[in-house]
């Protein structure tokens, strides 16, 4: 049982802000506690307990309510001891219970590998956030204690853990704007990472600081005056940027410590908004500042919550100061984020509380999150996407109607779309930015007003992959494309098996339900689309399944009639925007009115050629790979088309011809230079036509070029 000394730091704690009924229900806890974990130890040969316990008290210093106290005095009950969910429900409420249930890890299953398991559980940790947000309070302070013992760990596991903690918790707690665990979470990660340059940072910092003292305190001095001299009731800190934050400037930014130690960082506390923006303009006309280095993040706060103002000054002795100027509210946030949410609550339940907005994004963060694991294709693939999420410089962009959007450096028109609505995503396509119309892979900047043109028919790109950056727009693409692909693959897979179905004298249309649900016992399929998309992806060949069939048919005793076969199939016509299960060779590049065929591929599905294409004159001996198709009339989109020309071999030829095919509204993919001879030079170009009408008319405008003797399509 813990003893009243021991359990002192945290009753003490918690009686500061609990009333006596809540501090005694904590003490119930405590004791449950020790008794279910009753004689295990922790690594470090302690009683098991004191770990929950330690848990419990950084919480308390963040003034968490009584269920989140219990919860983690609690957290490990269910997943260590023989005790369950239902008896601490019985004991402590439900609420209790299904906080403690969501930071269970799921040790009852199995997985593959350590990978699928951490991805698993962290999926776990983030549906069980969406119900109650102090799941990830009470992980984050679990982490927190296991990261100040790790040291009993050996270094192989202290670097896993580290790593994780760098790579998943720190951000977690960044972006819900826990700065203060995030900082010690850092610095700790940091240590167990790299001990040496942690050790040799470390001891740079300690040496710089005695030298610094009286800079920092003389500055101090003089902005507390100006700030006494306005009537502005304020608080002026030196800050020391933490050891992980140096590092990464150092590494980052490719600079020296010494150039990192030559700017001095303030922050200067007051009680009203107004009096941050009185404060900033005292600054500036006590000290010059630096231009473009301020930054409001009170009028536009950042996506955690965060609001301060920011500047760059020229300080004495030629220094470089950063001041950060806030109320003591938005301190409160900027320390403790969410957790602050709670702190306002406790007092007066009824009363709205001034960081409201922080659990408000914290929501919506979650919520986001939600709409990312629903398309995740697995929980690998969640955590790689909330990784990427988790990561963001970002920037702030308005909608058409003033609102504001918060994106990752780097973000794309698509990025944005996606942000405002999944549905705007899809139908993506254009954009102007500023009234300007621009590519949809430019990068956005901050400040600029973003207008999503949409089209009715539109769908995702593929290419989009390539450039964006949220992890929301990318598992929403990957999402869309996969039940594309999967009912492009569904529709083309019937057509095959149709033509297949015929060689046999047999109609496709004659397989009613009932005729299926027999051959699929015969074939041993659950689903029949799933036999369809086999057949369009190409991983099953269908004159084998009509085989199949075909012989099921005859050995059926005729339990199984299937109508013959009557008319002809008309060929499959081809759109090109199939998505991902028609693929266009790169061997002869069809375009529109070039006559074609379809050759069916093991790896890739159906696979267009242009008729004369001399790697498919091995198809007449495989009538069964391929697929008569044409295309529809009025095809939309762009395809690629190779031609080759001789130019006269001198300067400027090559961007002469590059400038003539622009002018025809066409891209250049790829192009390849040689010389024929003294005179001429061969070129060959890979470029992007609607069809062979604009085909024509891009040749026929290179011919009439005096620096092209001969051109053609490959």
């Amino acid at each position: 049982m813990p003893t009243p000394n021991s359990t002192a730091g945290l009753i003490e704690k918690a009686s500061k802000y609990l009333s006596p009924e809540q501090v005694a229900r904590i003490q119930i806890a405590l004791e449950f506690g020790a008794l279910a974990h009753q004689g295990q130890t922790r690594k470090s040969g302690e009683d098991y307990i004191w770990h929950p316990v330690a848990v419990a008290e950084i919480l308390a210093e963040i003034q968490l309510d009584q269920e989140s106290l219990i919860a983690a005095i609690l957290h490990d009950v269910v997943e260590d001891t023989p005790y369950t969910k239902a008896d601490i429900t019985e004991r402590f409420g439900e609420s209790v219970s299904e906080i403690v249930d969501g930071v269970t890890k799921l040790g009852k299953l199995q997985f593959d590998t350590p990978q699928e398991a951490q991805a698993e559980n962290f999926r776990k940790m983030i549906l069980a956030m969406a119900r109650d947000i102090r799941v990830i309070l009470i992980k984050l302070a679990d982490r927190l204690h296991n990261m100040r013992t790790l040291g009993v760990m050996r270094p192989d596991k202290q670097r896993r853990i580290a790593h994780e903690t760098l790579d998943i918790f720190a951000p977690i707690a960044g972006r819900l704007g826990i700065n203060a665990i995030r900082i010690e979470l850092e610095d700790l990660g940091f240590k167990a990472m790299n001990p040496t340059r942690y050790a040799v940072l470390e001891n740079a910092v300690k040496k710089a600081r005695g030298n610094r003292n009286e800079v920092i305190e003389q500055i101090t001095d003089t902005i507390q005056n100006r700030l006494d001299q306005e009537n502005i009731p304020g608080k002026v800190l030196g800050r020391e940027k933490h050891l992980y934050s140096l590092y990464k400037k150092m590494k980052n930014k490719r600079q020296r410590f010494a150039d990192i130690l030559d700017i001095f960082a303030f922050r200067i506390l007051v009680d009203t908004a107004d009096e941050c923006y009185r404060t900033l303009g005292s600054l500036h006309s006590l000290y010059k500042p630096l231009p473009g280095r301020f930054k409001d993040y009170i009028a536009i706060p950042k996506s955690n919550g965060y609001q301060s103002l920011h500047t760059v000054l020229f300080g004495p002795y030629g220094v470089h100061l950063e001041a950060q100027i806030r109320s003591t509210i938005m301190h409160e946030v900027s320390e403790h984020g969410i957790a602050a949410h709670w702190q306002y609550k406790q007092n007066d339940p009824d009363k709205i509380s001034p960081v409201s907005n922080v659990d408000l994004r914290a929501q919506e963060w979650v919520k986001s999150l939600l709409e990312i694991q629903q398309s995740a294709g697995n929980s690998l693939d969640f955590l790689e996407n909330v990784k990427i999420d988790l990561f963001p410089d970002v920037i702030y962009v308005f909608t058409p109607k003033g609102d504001i959007i918060t994106l990752p450096r780097g973000s794309t028109p698509v990025d944005f779309a996606y942000a405002v609505h999944t549905n705007i995503g899809h139908s993506t396509i254009g954009c102007r930015i500023d009234k300007k119309m621009v590519p949809l892979r430019t990068p956005l900047e901050s400040g600029k007003t973003i207008n999503i043109i949409k089209g009715p028919e539109a769908h995702p790109n593929p290419a989009w992959l390539n450039f964006i950056k949220t992890a929301k727009a990318r598992s929403q693409i990957r999402h869309f494309m996969k039940h594309q692909q999967s009912g492009d693959a569904i529709q083309l897979g019937q057509r095959i098996l149709s033509k297949s179905l015929r060689k046999f004298n047999m109609a496709y249309e004659g397989l009613t339900a009932e005729i299926r649900e027999e051959l699929m016992k015969v074939l041993n399929i659950d689903k029949w689309d799933l036999l369809l998309e086999d057949l369009g992806s190409g991983n099953r060949m269908a004159p084998l399944v009509a085989k199949q069939i075909h012989d099921a048919v005859l050995g059926s005793d005729d339990k199984i009639e299937v109508p013959k076969h009557l008319g002809q199939d008309a060929p499959l016509p081809i759109s090109g925007t199939e998505g991902m299960v028609i693929h266009f060779a790169n061997c002869c590049h069809p375009i529109p009115g070039d006559e074609i065929v379809g050759f069916i591929s093991i790896e890739k599905g159906l696979v267009i050629h242009r008729c004369g294409c001399h790697n498919i004159k091995h198809s007449k001996n495989n009538p069964d790979k391929t697929l008569e198709v044409h295309w529809e009339e009025d095809v939309e989109g762009t395809f690629l088309a190779d031609i080759q020309l001789e130019a006269v071999n001198k300067r400027g030829t090559l961007a002469n011809i590059a400038n003539e095919i622009a002018k025809n509204n066409t891209d250049i993919e790829r192009v390849r230079s040689e010389d024929k001879d003294e005179t001429y030079s061969l070129m060959q170009f890979t470029i992007t036509v609607r069809n062979r009408v604009h085909l024509a008319q891009v040749l026929r405008r290179l011919k009439q070029l005096p620096i092209v003797d001969k051109v053609h399509r490959l």
